[in-house]
């Protein structure tokens, strides 16, 4: 997203590992666990907050609370980036923006709870939620992930039975700079246009990435029918060029 925005805006980011970016005067060391976010809020005064943050549940809660109260107060617009997850108790249908959310996991229930935060205390045309299906690219974690299991012999996990969708981080990028231009908001559900098992998509993952290996699959059966973990548009969409299908994902996931 900094990639992407950068050249636009003045962009700052936080970080939390790694010196890579210590250095660098746009990027902000931030522990969720032990930091206050008033501290970078108070520091760089933003107009327009993307929450992408992941780490400890409860500091995480705790932050989104006290970014609630921080854009109430300053009008501060917040894109906070949620999940399917959210819908994660309904299994026999694909959700869409204004369906009731309902989870099983605590996942799904902290995300939940951080979404109603900028719900109920915070005026429509001032957050964007986003709920994001799974989220491929070109060497993302999880591609990485399937690579090194291959190589090593492992196992790879899928669900034969889950019909989902996915996006990629690239399109991901796009989608949240057209939203900010635009002076976009509301809920926003931005997966790929189309739907697919899970397992044929890793399929289809693992023979773009072409390692001549035999890949070992560890089959997880959740139910004993097909379930859905997808989020697509219905009440807000975006423009056309800014849609992506998962045969798009896939070939931007294989690891250069």
């Amino acid at each position: 997203m900094y990639k992407e925005l950068h050249r636009y805006y003045d962009t700052y980011g936080t970080y939390h590992t790694g010196k890579i970016f210590s250095d660098n005067k746009h990027f902000i060391h931030f522990d969720v666990v032990q930091d206050s976010i008033y501290e970078v809020l108070n520091f760089v005064r933003p107009n327009i907050v993307i929450s992408a943050i992941r780490g400890d549940f409860q500091g995480q809660v705790e932050a989104h609370e006290d970014l609630c109260d921080y854009a109430k107060r300053t009008g501060t617009f917040v894109i906070y980036l949620s999940s399917a997850n959210v819908f994660d108790a309904f299994t026999n249908y694909p959700s869409y923006e204004l369906d009731k959310t309902l989870s099983e996991s605590k996942f799904g229930k902290l995300k939940i709870r951080c979404e109603n935060f900028f719900l109920n205390y915070l005026p429509e045309q001032q957050y964007a939620i986003i709920r994001l299906p799974m989220v491929f690219g070109s060497n993302s974690p999880r591609v990485r992930e399937i690579k090194n299991a291959i190589l090593l012999q492992e196992q790879v996990e899928v669900f034969p039975h889950l019909i989902m969708n996915t996006n990629t981080d690239k399109k991901l990028s796009q989608q949240i700079h057209y939203i900010i231009n635009r002076k976009r908001f509301g809920i926003f559900h931005l997966g790929s246009n189309d739907l697919i098992h899970h397992q044929e998509f890793i399929n289809e993952i693992i023979q773009k990435l072409d390692l001549k290996i035999k890949p070992n699959f560890k089959l997880v059966y959740t139910s004993n029918f097909d379930r859905y973990l997808a989020v697509l548009p219905k009440d807000n969409k975006l423009p056309g060029h800014l849609a992506i299908t998962n045969e798009e994902v896939v070939a931007e996931s294989y690891a250069y």
